[in-house]
């Protein structure tokens, strides 16, 4: 007989938040095995064990600007984007990179495009497509898109 748990320990036990299982019910992705009267979700232990769904679940906020004199214009890019997935719900991680738009060997980029390659992320969050790439921004959003 499975046991039954309330959506605080479900989201524990897969690693999410509370907010991303309510998603996840919305988008029909993983539904309650079944409410109260009093609208208290109870998952089954059995369903729980059977998703493999922190890592398919995954968002990267990415942050970037060009120069050193420009800091505080990127933690104030990481924070706004931080707080965007907080609300939303999302399982995210924040990439900040410093340097040219144009400069294809930055960290913090290369990391993403593994990440896209390898298929660890579901969405990716900017503040503006440039912030990215000064060109070819379309490319890796072909990628994130494949």
């Amino acid at each position: 007989m499975s046991r039954f748990l309330k959506i605080g320990e479900a989201a524990k036990i897969l690693g999410v938040s509370i907010q991303t299982l309510r998603r996840w019910e919305e988008e029909k992705y993983l539904l309650p095995h079944h409410k109260s009267n009093g609208k208290t979700r109870y998952y089954s232990l059995d369903q729980l064990t059977q998703k493999s769904t922190p890592e398919r679940d995954l968002t990267v906020a990415y942050a970037r600007v060009s120069s050193h004199d420009q800091k505080e214009d990127l933690e104030r890019q990481a924070n706004a984007l931080e707080i965007y997935c907080m609300q939303k719900g999302w399982n995210f991680q924040v990439i900040k990179d410093l340097g040219s738009g144009m400069n294809y060997q930055k960290k913090g980029l290369k990391t993403l495009l593994t990440m896209i390659l390898e298929s660890k992320i579901t969405r990716l969050v900017l503040t503006h497509k440039d912030r990215l790439l000064r060109f070819g921004a379309e490319l890796i959003f072909a990628l994130c898109e494949a």
